[in-house]
């Protein structure tokens, strides 16, 4: 089978071939690849030209259905996946990290587009800025697509979830995508792309595929792309210094290898269940997906005091782990994915063992005449960390850890901080404050913070498990980039605009009013209109109501909230914010929304909630209140009977002074389902 790349509408196959690709087990040769023939420029070109409009014609929730769309095919045709899966090295369990874990990405996204995201093609970001005195300049962040192409550079360890996990926030921005995989296990990605072009899901040019090198398709780079890349420190510094991507500020984002630690904290015995809990999870890093994991556990980092009991229970651990052809009954860790990557592992051992202690020792555990790539769980020890300098800069990228003793904590954090810089560290312990004080210490130099305990260990989802809610990345040598992070993901291939003007000018911008912005009378009363009726701006101004100590009293004693501030005067005076008896914040609300809700049946279906309540000036005894209500944002639900509108409510007094604001959130039937 000869790879092919998607580019320019159509698959593309080199004539002559490329260089084969071998089952991780079993050395046969599963593929050829290379890019030969590709022309790098025309694709991207293609991508802004194709690609980019027809997604940016499409709102943010449109895209999030189509993401979810490929995740519901991609779930239909995983047993393809697997069985290629298995010929990169990988075990069932590694598999469903890697497939499952990518198309529940993809899922997760669509979901948290069209919950967090409006229906819309411009993101609002962050609150409206007053700039004038009077309030008739402001200004607002706005988030918009990028015009150019992402260009996702992966590495060879999770062929699938690592292209999802970029494509994902890629699609739902309103970019189009080239994907790039590493070779070695291009053919599983190429199996997937196959599936998601077939269905015909994306608009054209919105996604295109490198089987092979990338040839000079970083010379046609512009301000307006991302270059998002995945793999080794050396390689991410050649790419980021590239002249173009220099020259044009091209956006650059890389999340590198990393020397991730482990620290068991100073509280935990080996009787406990946090011990147990770490020497699992220590094992389970070295040894899912053979250690190939750019988030695995390479610096276990344990007190002085339990170094032998550790060593002696991580031992017996990984010494029952089988290891052999995933495909074989039992066995529990496969390959490394390619001959080539079983010899750098075995090579960067050999390195560390210059400091180290190697107590098990996987090197010799296959003939290294086989055609397998298999090296066993390899367990090293470094008794004097704090002083040597390799086995905090080298890494052996396979089912390899390194332990090391500390006296006090503050040695503990100082040894973390010595891999300048890594993706996740993970902490086992019951004490709080040691939490805290490791979060303070080593925050700085990791991306993640992982604590466990006996209560979240039921539940949490592993030391090297990335999720799309949190984000992936960390400084230093992790590559100083961040993936994921839920919507932060998005917006990394977004351009953030600082929009000022006058009131009108921010409401029809963002489609979201904005105090100051023209109010239109409505009439008949808003809640009498279905979704499509309702305007932005749509206003009512209510008649005032009193608010007497008759109410106040019967409010305090029918609700029980008979807080002295409402019911004793002489305690109410000594109060340096009211000074006298005060009606409830909540009355306020209550009289507010007998003031301005229409009782009828209607097109209104619930009230759902409000945000950002804020009491601005107490209301006293004899005070009249008045609301005005305005229509602030709709959200239309794409394939639902009902909408979302979120409305403007602002309280005033007698004066015109403002007691209360907040935004109250209906759900709107759509016309013709009520």
């Amino acid at each position: 089978m000869i790879l092919g790349s998607f580019a320019e509408g159509r698959w593309h196959r080199p004539a002559g071939g490329g260089a084969p690709l071998y089952d991780a087990s079993t050395g046969e040769v599963v593929a050829e690849c290379s890019s030969d023939g590709l022309d790098f420029g025309a694709m991207a070109a293609f991508a802004r030209e194709k690609g980019g409009p027809a997604l940016r014609s499409k709102t943010f929730h449109e895209r999030a259905l189509m993401v979810k769309e490929i995740a519901q095919l991609l779930n239909e045709h995983k047993d393809e996946f697997y069985d290629l899966s298995y010929k990169t090295g990988a075990t069932k369990a590694d598999t469903w990290v890697d497939v499952d874990g990518g198309i529940s990405t993809l899922f997760v996204y669509s979901s948290k587009g069209r919950r967090e995201l409006p229906n819309d093609y411009v993101l609002v970001d962050g609150d409206v800025e007053r700039l004038s005195r009077g309030g008739s300049f402001l200004g607002q962040h706005v988030m918009v697509p990028l015009q150019g192409v992402a260009v996702h550079i992966n590495a060879f360890n999770f062929p699938v979830w690592g292209m999802l996990e970029k494509l994902a926030p890629t699609l739902i921005a309103g970019v189009p995508a080239i994907v790039k995989p590493a070779s070695a296990t291009a053919y599983l990605t190429e199996a997937v792309v196959k599936r998601i072009i077939e269905a015909d899901i994306l608009p054209e040019g919105a996604l295109q595929l490198i089987c092979g090198g990338t040839g000079d398709l970083l010379d046609h780079m512009t301000c307006q792309d991302v270059v998002s890349f995945t793999g080794s420190a050396d390689t991410a510094a050649k790419l980021s210094s590239h002249p173009v991507l220099r020259r044009e500020n091209t956006s650059f984002i890389a999340e590198t290898d990393s020397l991730n630690a482990s620290i068991l904290g100073p509280d935990v015995s080996p009787d406990s269940e946090e011990f147990e809990l770490f020497v699992k999870e220590v094992a389970r890093e070295m040894t899912v997906k053979a250690g190939q994991k750019c988030t695995a556990i390479r610096r276990a980092i344990v007190p002085a005091a339990q170094l032998d009991a550790v060593a002696a229970a991580l031992k017996e651990r990984l010494q029952k782990i089988t290891v052999g052809d995933p495909r074989s009954e039992g066995v529990r860790m496969g390959a490394l994915a390619s001959r080539s990557q079983r010899d750098e592992v075995i090579q960067r051992i050999g390195e560390l063992a210059t400091e180290c202690d190697i107590i098990l020792d996987g090197r010799n555990a296959f003939d290294p005449s086989e055609p397998g790539a298999f090296v066993a769980p390899t367990l090293m020890v470094c008794h004097d960390p704090l002083k040597k300098e390799l086995v905090h800069a080298v890494e052996a990228f396979g089912p390899v850890s390194t332990l090391m003793p500390y006296g006090d904590f503050d040695e503990a954090i100082a040894l973390a901080n010595k891999g300048h810089g890594s993706l996740v560290s993970s902490l086992f312990t019951r004490d709080p404050e040691t939490a805290r004080k490791a979060l303070l210490g080593i925050g700085a130099y990791h991306g993640r913070l992982y604590v466990v305990d006996r209560t979240s260990a039921g539940e949490a989802t592993g030391h090297g498990s990335p999720l799309p809610h949190m984000k992936h990345g960390g400084p230093g040598r992790a590559g100083g980039g961040e993936e994921l992070g839920g919507i932060r993901g998005v917006t990394h291939y977004m351009q953030r605009v600082a929009v000022q003007g006058s009131p009108d000018v921010l409401t029809a911008v963002t489609h979201r009013w904005v105090p100051g912005s023209t109010e239109a009378d409505c009439k008949p009363h808003p809640f009498r209109k279905n979704f499509a009726e309702i305007q932005i701006g749509d206003t009512i101004h209510t008649a005032p109501r009193t608010v007497t100590m008759e109410d106040i009293e019967h409010f305090a004693n029918f609700t029980g909230d008979t807080f002295y501030a409402h019911m004793d005067e002489e305690a109410a005076a000594a109060n340096p914010f009211f000074g006298k008896r005060v009606a409830h914040g909540y009355l306020m609300l209550s009289f507010a929304a007998g003031l301005f809700v229409d009782p009828d049946p209607g097109p209104v279906l619930a009230n759902y909630g409000l945000n950002s309540l804020s009491f601005m000036q107490p209301l006293f005894p004899g005070d009249s209140m008045k609301v005005r209500l305005t229509c602030k944002e709709k959200v239309e639900r794409i394939g639902s009977d009902y909408g979302e509108v979120r409305w403007d409510v602002e309280i005033t007094n007698q004066d015109g002074d403002i007691c209360a604001t907040y935004e109250l959130l209906t759900l709107n039937a759509q016309p013709g389902t009520y």
